[in-house]
């Protein structure tokens, strides 16, 4: 191995807290009051990148498929259905019939022909326009290789069905399509603001933001809290149990976590590091610990001429002691991981563990020319 690698767990705190009549009554006329952590920095899908966005957004817009909350192969979502070509290829997929913006205009294929298009332009400076470099012509549009958007594997083959031409077969493109910079947008209300590339977000201010999703934009207090209702044009309606949820942005962890044990948040998806252990310990009920697919790493540098030799990289893999850190440093129930791909992600569960072994450590520095105690400097930037 070449680097170090930590896998991070997702801390989700549920609150069940009777003594504020704030939660109470929110209950009773099924509002969620959820600490989100920070001020989202945009609501527009393709260009917001962050997690509290990801948290609002997730009720607002909806993309082809929806993530499965028990894992495994991605549900449909605006797509009510889709079929693959055999030589994997392309994706026909079938829009709900009822599939409507917030605002009552219907939904259609080619909303997701011109919302690709926009986040395939350059000049809009989306941070996922790769996300869709597996469609063909996608990665040569979007470096201006390619003028025309006809050439791209994306059409519209009637009002209701979309097809998806792929550079080369990719078996999890599906999953792609539950990630926000893949969702639509509504064509009408962005060129009401400015053009395809315009990133000024008023088009994303309540009384402007036109969506598909469970819920619509009510309201927007900058620094106090993003409430979201009911969207009564969504396709699924019906079983939308929620008529509101409050999103409060909370940049301090340890003020977070004061308000979820006040009663004034039904979830948090922050808890202090020094607060972890100790829940952990209580076997507190209202404490769940969830996969989260993201890795830190370390990279190294192999331009240095001491970073450079593979024996060196061996010595640094084996000379960090994982489970110490995750168990004495990090302490709330993360794993180690020893590959780029988290463990569990879609079943791939890696053969690559590296034991903690100091000695072989100190073997391949003597082996690389390291040796009788000698050291070389390592920089970190970040």
């Amino acid at each position: 191995m070449k680097k170090y690698y930590i896998f991070f767990l997702c801390i989700t705190v549920l609150s069940c807290s009777q003594q504020e009549p704030l939660l109470d009554t929110a209950l009773d006329n099924q509002i969620l009051h959820w600490g989100n952590g920070s001020e989202p920095q945009s609501l527009d899908p393709h260009i917001a990148t962050g997690v509290p966005e990801h948290h609002v957004l997730i009720a607002l817009c909806e993309g082809l498929t929806i993530t499965n909350p028990k894992g495994g192969d991605n549900l449909p979502g605006v797509a009510q259905a889709w079929d693959i070509s055999d030589d994997g290829l392309i994706y026909t997929f079938f829009l709900q019939p009822n599939a409507k913006w917030s605002n009552g205009d219907d939904l259609i294929a080619e909303d997701f022909v011109w919302s690709w298009k926009r986040i395939l332009t350059a000049s809009l400076g989306s941070q996922y326009p790769d996300m869709l470099y597996y469609l063909k012509n996608a990665e040569e549009y979007h470096a201006g290789k390619i003028q025309d958007f006809s050439e791209v594997g994306v059409e519209a083959i009637d009002a209701k069905t979309l097809k998806v031409t792929l550079r080369a077969p990719t078996p999890f493109f599906t999953k792609l399509l539950s990630h926000y910079s893949t969702w639509p947008v509504h064509k009408k209300t962005i060129l009401n603001f400015g053009e395809i590339d315009n990133r000024n977000g008023e088009w994303t201010r309540p009384g402007n933001f036109v969506c598909n999703g469970p819920m619509k934009l009510k309201s927007w207090e900058l620094n106090k809290k993003i409430i979201v209702d009911k969207n009564p044009m969504y396709w699924d309606y019906k079983q939308v149990q929620l008529n509101e949820i409050h999103y409060y942005p909370v940049v301090n962890e340890s003020t977070e976590d004061r308000m979820f044990r006040a009663g004034q948040l039904h979830v948090t998806n922050v808890v202090p590091l020094e607060k972890c252990p100790v829940y952990l310990e209580q076997n507190n009920p209202n404490l769940r610990v969830d996969p989260y697919m993201g890795t830190y790493f370390y990279r190294t540098n192999t331009t240095i001429d001491s970073l450079n030799n593979k024996k060196v990289r061996k010595a640094l893999a084996y000379a960090i002691d994982r489970k110490m850190i995750v168990d004495n440093v990090s302490k709330c129930g993360q794993q180690p991981a020893y590959s780029f791909t988290p463990p569990g992600s879609a079943g791939y569960e890696p053969n690559t563990e590296i034991p903690y072994d100091p000695e072989l450590a100190k073997q391949l520095l003597a082996e690389a020319g390291y040796e009788n105690g000698e050291i070389f400097s390592i920089r970190d930037t970040i």
